[in-house]
């Protein structure tokens, strides 16, 4: 294979700083930019595709007055191997003599990039990488750059974020106003928050990315030989989500041979970050991988899109809006049952910290069943408090020395600070 020459380089890569430039910065995501500007550590931005990741780089690189970009997730760099970085290096101190800041997008689309990452951060470079598949990252991070770099995991829009780019500030919340965000709730509930998606509102274009990222990060790169298995597996988690499953129960009722294959195949989703599985909690981490484990997708929009729909699908929606938003905040989740069910515990250096259930809305049916599964979870954890989340109830329940908030989701999502 030839390498790339240095002028078919240049014209590239000028070309793609100028589109780069180009790119509207978009709304400010809720990270602080600062803290990982000023920081002398590789930093690496990742999450699923078309979650705004290349955009919050933009953002990254408004905090400088020039800046080196090269972008991976382009058909013209094919053919780019690791031995045309010295060459890509040389087209860099042309263009932009002297500048040490260094933007790369995608780079798991070049086999052995780990090792020119640390080169150049040895260099005294400042790197910034983006990629969208966790393993891929993981992998070559941890063994080529232990120590050296610190990681910004990147979803859909917060609900807060949605607000901010529909020019909605909550603020004093007046019924006028709490009206306008029920009804942008619903549609963040229905829809989801990929940025693209809420420009146009196109739910084909859900179906594409999510197509997309099954066939050119999974498929594709992985060799997946039972491509229809494969795919009904991921749709069925979709459609299934927030359900309790073990891998034995998925192999029978999807008709695998193997129990690898789907513990594979659930492996190969969650790095490309179209799923989640969540664990039920205990001391042995043995028993967490035994147990049952709840499987959640990274967007309801996207969900919604793909999968099959069913009269009850809005109480599990909003529990995977409850969980991504956890996960946003940067928390370890897991769900608990000794022996009731409480959806979601939160956990900090071996000690849980707090817990929440989630439910449409509690009624005569389930009240006794929600409210036991999360005075379950307190009580053995020793927590005094914690939340029922819902579509729209507010209340304070007691229960003998607990104290249990009700709260509607939509507040919760605004206010919420871990």
């Amino acid at each position: 294979m030839n390498m790339i020459s240095a002028p078919q380089l240049e014209e590239l890569v000028l070309s793609q700083k100028e589109s780069f430039l180009s790119r509207n910065p978009g709304i400010p995501r809720e990270i602080d930019c600062g803290r990982f500007t000023k920081s002398g550590a590789i930093v690496v931005i990742t999450g699923i595709r078309r979650c705004g990741k290349s955009t919050f780089m933009r953002q990254l690189a408004e905090q400088y007055s020039d800046f080196l970009y090269v972008n991976f997730d382009d058909d013209r760099l094919m053919d780019f191997t690791v031995a045309d970085f010295p060459t890509l290096m040389l087209v860099f101190e042309k263009t932009s003599p002297g500048t040490k800041v260094l933007f790369i997008d995608e780079v798991q689309n070049v086999t052995g990039w780990e090792r020119f990452v640390r080169r150049v951060h040895d260099e005294g470079y400042k790197v910034f990488l983006t990629g969208s598949n966790a393993n891929l990252l993981s992998a070559e991070l941890g063994t080529r750059l232990t120590g050296r770099y610190t990681v910004i995991t990147l979803y859909p829009f917060s609900f807060r974020e949605v607000l901010r780019f529909l020019s909605m500030t909550p603020g004093r919340i007046t019924e006028k106003k709490k009206a306008a965000i029920l009804a942008e709730f619903d549609r963040y509930l229905d829809g989801g928050g990929f940025p693209e998606y809420l420009k146009f509102e196109d739910p084909d274009y859900l179906k594409r990315t999510y197509d997309d990222i099954l066939y050119r990060d999974i498929i594709s790169r992985y060799g997946i030989r039972e491509v229809k298995g494969f795919r009904q597996l991921a749709r069925y988690i979709f459609t299934n989500l927030a359900n309790a499953q073990t891998y034995n129960a998925l192999k029978n009722t999807l008709g695998f041979k193997s129990v690898v294959s789907v513990r594979d195949y659930v492996g190969f989703l969650e790095e490309a970050y179209l799923v989640f599985e969540i664990f039920r909690y205990d001391f042995s981490l043995k028993k967490q991988y035994v147990h049952e484990k709840k499987l959640y997708c990274i967007d309801t929009g996207m969900r919604n899109a793909v999968a099959f729909r069913f009269s009850d699908d809005r109480g599990r929606l909003l529990e995977n809006l409850v969980l991504i938003e956890l996960l946003r905040r940067g928390l370890t989740v897991f769900f608990f049952k000794n022996p009731k069910e409480c959806d979601f515990v939160t956990e900090d250096r071996g000690k849980i910290t707090s817990a929440i259930q989630v439910c449409f809305e509690l009624s005569q049916d389930n009240r006794d069943r929600e409210t036991g599964g999360l005075v379950n979870a307190l009580q053995a954890n020793h927590l005094k408090s914690g939340l029922i989340l819902t579509y729209h109830q507010e209340e304070y329940i007691t229960e003998g020395d607990v104290t249990i908030q009700v709260m509607p989701v939509w507040k919760w999502l605004i206010d919420f600070r871990p």
